[in-house]
């Protein structure tokens, strides 16, 4: 049997308007640093804990220079009166104190993988979860590709910074309090010359953190953008391929890539300034201690092993130069990437779990419902940017009828749909499941009583049984196996290596795509919703197949509560009820034999399918 199609399959995104890729997720003020106390608070006794094995580990590492500066000034003019004691206990004091930093260091590194360890893998659950929980139009706006970088590599930054960053700040933090307070305590004149060289590091550190913080923003914004570009091209190798699109891809790809090599140059070049300014401050100020101490030492008002002391203090305090920079690095890279996982969390779903759901009325006589009545009351949408695509109408459909929805594209069929589904909520009035607004419905209650399929016939990897079962992963063999042959799809799915235990790979690539759509119909009658949307779900069928799976809608179909958006007519006959959408209005209703008789538009259309056939 020949078919007619009123118009291309292509529907799903009517009127959608379409975010630009350099467009990304707002982030409300404050919900970076909330983002980090929720990640860090239920983890406060151990980072205490951590603190303070950090804390004496630095003190045990940093007694080194003192303990030589009493072994000068002590120690060896004993060891020359004969006396070795006090030598030795310095030496011993000496070899204890780096021991208990060896040790103290490995307990810290263990302690702070295991918590960033722990954070991360909560981060990570955290994007996962609040991901699957945003509407529709949320992933509709936004690519994929930049979720999938929310979760790697915007994670891969935090993580970054938490197992090395961090613990180099530490270091360095306690490293200028201590020796700051042993330099002014050894000798106040060294010491306050020491720490007015704090004024000029700082002013070098704020430089770098404001001038890198712009550049890490706009680096983890073009690293996102590559993601986006290579998961667009890889999800649409198969048309990218058949229309010879590698070359336009590669350009593409390549203007993006750059723009975030350029990102990363900048960045580097920012790191490389602050270096060269740190250390050139660092050794000019090394040199004036040393000569101011040198006056000292002659004079006879400084010791030499004091001296000593703060030259090995001073090493120590600016040689962490380098590591500083590569937290500051680390650390605005963090920041910047921080920021944008705190905009995907912070952003709410369009459409929320109500505060106190609703349950759906009994059917009288304690029987479960096949199909519950639906009515659109006072209904009005537009997208975000203004655009009206439903005018306000009033609609019922009563319970346990089938009704087709027929349309040009971009009548708003498959919107209606959707307000159906609660994939979104009207702009004005109500949509009600037998008398229930759908939004005082739980969203469990409302997917086991209302279900859509769509022409895309998405598969998980896995195999054909768990893909039938996911309306109900409770469902036994028997009762999938069931289902698959009401809706006729048992014989294809035997035929397969593993039968009904056959991985159907990435995407359900194992099989063809009216097979997946047969595979989608067994799932939707084994979860045997009230109200079934099909939304083109006969368009990947063959004509055999279309037609088999016409016989077992009539089943799958009979009493309950049906919506076809439908472009073959031969799909609409089994319905009781033909709505025709012309720009969002419905503009014809009535049975498909009273519209075939008449002279509207659907008439047309029908003459034009039956001349086809002959």
């Amino acid at each position: 049997m020949t078919t007619t199609t009123l118009e291309p399959a292509e529907d799903l995104d009517e009127e959608l308007p379409k975010e630009s890729e350099e467009e990304d997720i707002p982030v409300p003020p404050g919900a970076a640093r909330a983002l980090l106390g929720q990640l860090l608070g239920p983890y406060r006794g151990r980072i205490a804990l951590a603190m303070l094995v950090i804390l004496v580990q630095q003190a045990a590492l940093q007694s080194g220079p003192l303990l030589v500066a009493v072994a000068i000034d002590r120690g060896i003019p004993a060891l020359r009166d004969h006396r070795a004691g006090p030598l030795i206990a310095v030496i011993a004091a000496y070899l204890g104190c780096a021991l208990l930093s060896t040790v103290l260091q490995r307990s810290f590194i263990r302690l702070s993988g295991r918590i960033n360890q722990d954070i991360l893998l909560d981060l990570r659950g955290r994007i996962f979860r609040h991901a699957q929980r945003l509407s529709l139009d949320f992933h509709e706006r936004y690519t994929s590709g930049r979720i999938i970088s929310r979760a790697t590599s915007d994670v891969d930054a935090l993580r970054e910074l938490l197992s090395e960053g961090l613990q180099e700040l530490l270091a360095v933090a306690l490293s200028v309090t201590y020796i700051s307070v042993v330099l002014l305590v050894m000798d106040w004149r060294l010491g306050l010359a020491s720490v007015v060289s704090f004024l000029p590091m700082y002013l070098i550190v704020r430089s770098f953190r404001r001038r890198s913080l712009r550049v890490y923003r706009r680096s983890r914004t073009a690293v996102a953008a590559v993601i986006v570009r290579f998961t667009e091209t890889m999800n649409g190798i198969r048309p990218v391929q058949a229309f010879r699109r590698e070359k336009a891809n590669d350009e593409a790809f390549g203007t993006v890539n750059r723009q975030s090599a350029a990102a990363t140059a900048d960045g580097l070049l920012e790191m490389a300034r602050y270096v060269g300014l740190s250390r050139a401050t660092a050794n000019t100020w090394i040199t004036a201690v040393v000569v101011l101490g040198a006056f000292l030492v002659t004079d006879g008002s400084l010791e030499l092993g004091v001296l000593t002391a703060a030259v090995l203090y001073l090493r120590r305090l600016y040689d962490p130069i380098d590591q500083l920079a590569m937290f500051l690095n680390s650390y605005q890279s963090a920041a910047a990437a921080l920021e944008k996982m705190a905009g995907l969390l912070a952003h709410e779903p369009s459409v929320p779990e109500p505060a106190t759901p609703h349950g759906l009325p009994p059917v009288p006589g304690g029987q479960r419902a096949r199909g519950r009545e639906v009515a659109f009351d006072g209904v009005r949408f537009a997208y975000r940017n203004g655009k009206e695509v439903l005018p306000a109408f009033d609609l019922v459909l009563p319970a346990g009828r089938t009704c087709a929805v027929v349309g040009a594209t971009g009548a708003g069929k498959s919107t209606l749909a959707k307000l159906l589904a609660r994939f979104y909520d009207p702009t004005e009035g109500r949509v009600r499941l037998d008398g229930v607004d759908l939004c005082d419905l739980s969203t469990a209650e409302l997917r086991r009583n209302v279900v859509m399929v769509t022409q895309e016939s998405f598969l998980f990897s896995g195999t054909v049984a768990e893909n039938i079962a996911i309306g109900r992963p409770d469902a036994t063999r028997e009762e999938v196996e069931a289902a698959a042959k009401a809706i006729g799809a048992h014989e294809f799915v035997a035929a397969l290596p593993n039968g009904y235990d056959t991985d159907v790979r990435k995407r359900g690539g194992r099989i063809s795509a009216g097979q997946r759509q047969l595979v989608a119909f067994a799932r939707a009658l084994l979860a045997d919703p009230a109200v079934l949307i099909l939304d083109e779900a006969t368009s990947s069928l063959d004509v055999p197949g279309e037609q088999a799976v016409q016989r077992a809608m009539r089943t799958v179909l009979a009493g309950r509560t049906a919506v076809i958006i439908a472009h073959r007519l031969s799909t609409v006959e089994i319905a009781d009820r033909v709505l025709v959408m012309d720009q969002g209005r419905i503009v014809e209703d009535g049975t498909p034999a009273d519209l075939v008789s008449g002279t509207g538009r659907f008439a047309t259309l029908h003459r034009t399918w039956r001349d086809s056939l002959v």
